[in-house]
């Protein structure tokens, strides 16, 4: 009998620790948002890093370690080029400067494994989705653009930190690298590649 009341006794301490843990840790479901940084590399047309984007991303834990939920995120890198003669397949020439813009927003599906469940949470994720891009060219007056349609892949690695205690709200902090398909010969893009960073609050 005893030994039965021993059983109870730490079965129900555990249980109300995990409880209060539980607590600690926010709810299963989670929304991220904020700030974001990206550059674009592997391609001649726009080369930058430029902190003009944000994003928005949520899920559901469906295991105490493993979510998954969906995302919507934008970025622009634009790349300035110095005023030079171009000429054109008519043997018509145009002297100018150009601004050249490069605008995308991937969405879609998203997963996440978190390596710990604490006040931090170390993370590895991943995105998969459809991407729409603009590539633009202005000179003077003038603006060629570009619109399409691509399958995106991204992967980071991150963690959200809660530092207030029985309380959701954190702050997150995540390194990427994405890759879409989106195809443009006019300015021969065959796919973006992104390496960036994010800052945000957590929910």
């Amino acid at each position: 009998m005893k030994k039965l009341i021993y059983i109870l006794v730490s079965a129900t301490a555990l249980l109300l620790t995990a409880a209060t843990a539980d607590a600690q840790m926010g709810k299963r479901e989670y929304v991220n948002l904020g700030w974001q940084f990206n550059g674009t590399v592997g391609n001649s047309f726009v080369k930058s890093a430029q902190g003009y984007g944000a994003y928005i991303e949520g899920g559901y834990y469906l295991t105490p370690m493993f979510s998954i939920g969906g995302f919507a995120s934008f970025n622009t890198n634009n790349a300035y080029i110095p005023k030079q003669t171009y000429t054109f397949e008519d043997q018509s020439a145009l002297t100018t400067d150009v601004d050249r813009s490069i605008y995308q927003v991937p969405f879609g599906v998203s997963m996440r494994t978190r390596f710990m469940r604490n006040e931090f949470q170390p993370y590895l994720g991943t995105k998969i989705g459809p991407e729409f891009s603009t590539q633009s060219t202005y000179m003077s007056t003038f603006v060629n653009r570009h619109d399409n349609w691509g399958f995106y892949l991204s992967s980071e690695l991150g963690f959200v930190y809660y530092p207030f205690d029985a309380n959701d709200f954190g702050f997150q902090f995540a390194a990427y690298y994405s890759f879409c398909t989106n195809r443009n010969s006019a300015y021969d893009i065959k796919g973006i590649n992104n390496l960036g960073f994010k800052l945000g609050i957590a929910f």
